[in-house]
């Protein structure tokens, strides 16, 4: 489906809003925590990604994201993430990239104007005093704060379930700000991440979905292409650009 001209926008320097999901980074390589039979990496979710699965078997969750952790160094960017980089570099209106991705795949391709709404595998969260730190070690085997000195109270800087994903307000406010809003590699399954087209829709911002096949909300977007993001994003990115 073609793309809508940008004069159709609410003006030549569109605000976008991108929100990128675990489709983006499986063309890298890097396996998606929650499989077709709804385990993560062949874990219940009960197990490794709750408060209180933290609380019951910490040993468990510390090497579930020890060993997530290590295989990020076994993967590399792909031409999606290069690209969305490319367009954050030389974008001259409003652009936001929301991800639900913990991977720093976006960062290592450059981008920049970034939020990783579920948390980062390479940050550490201190259950003593709330800082965030980075972190690419092993947490199993002992840790320290840098913060406050606290002695193994370092967990994975990850949003369980349950708990309030990062920088809400911001999105939210970014949302309602945009002309354009853009889903890649997600299936529209997991909220609040889920409910941003409506968002975008209730505003009157266009919405365009770039996916391997259709998400569970694809009839909400104006516009759909499916596909592999690695051949579908470098193409919108440069009928962007070329706009400009």
């Amino acid at each position: 489906m073609a793309m809508t001209p940008l004069r159709s926008y609410r003006g030549v320097m569109a605000n976008i809003v991108i929100l990128t999901g675990a489709g983006i980074s499986a063309e890298s390589g890097l396996a998606t925590f929650r499989g077709p039979d709804g385990l993560w990496e062949g874990h219940r979710v009960e197990d490794v990604c709750t408060p209180e699965a933290l609380a019951r078997d910490r040993e468990t969750v510390l090497r579930f994201y020890d060993e997530r952790r290590a295989a990020l160094a076994t993967v590399a960017p792909n031409a999606a993430h290069q690209a969305l980089a490319k367009l954050d570099a030389e974008w001259r209106g409003g652009l936001l990239i929301v991800t639900q991705n913990v991977d720093d795949l976006h960062e290592r391709a450059g981008a920049e104007r970034l939020i990783h709404i579920h948390g980062e595998l390479l940050s550490a969260l201190c259950e003593g005093c709330g800082g965030r730190e980075r972190f690419a070690g092993a947490m199993l085997g002992g840790t320290v704060c840098a913060g406050c000195g606290a002695v193994n109270r370092l967990r994975p800087d990850i949003v369980f379930f349950g708990e309030i994903p990062y920088d809400m307000e911001r999105i939210e406010a970014a949302v309602q700000a945009a002309d354009l809003f853009v889903s890649i590699g997600t299936s529209g399954a997991v909220y609040p991440a889920a409910g941003f087209v409506r968002l975008a829709r209730a505003v009157g911002a266009q919405t365009l979905e770039l996916n391997l096949e259709p998400s569970e909300g694809s009839f909400l977007f104006d516009e759909r292409r499916y596909g592999p993001a690695s051949v579908l994003v470098p193409e919108w990115v440069e009928e962007l650009l070329s706009r400009q």
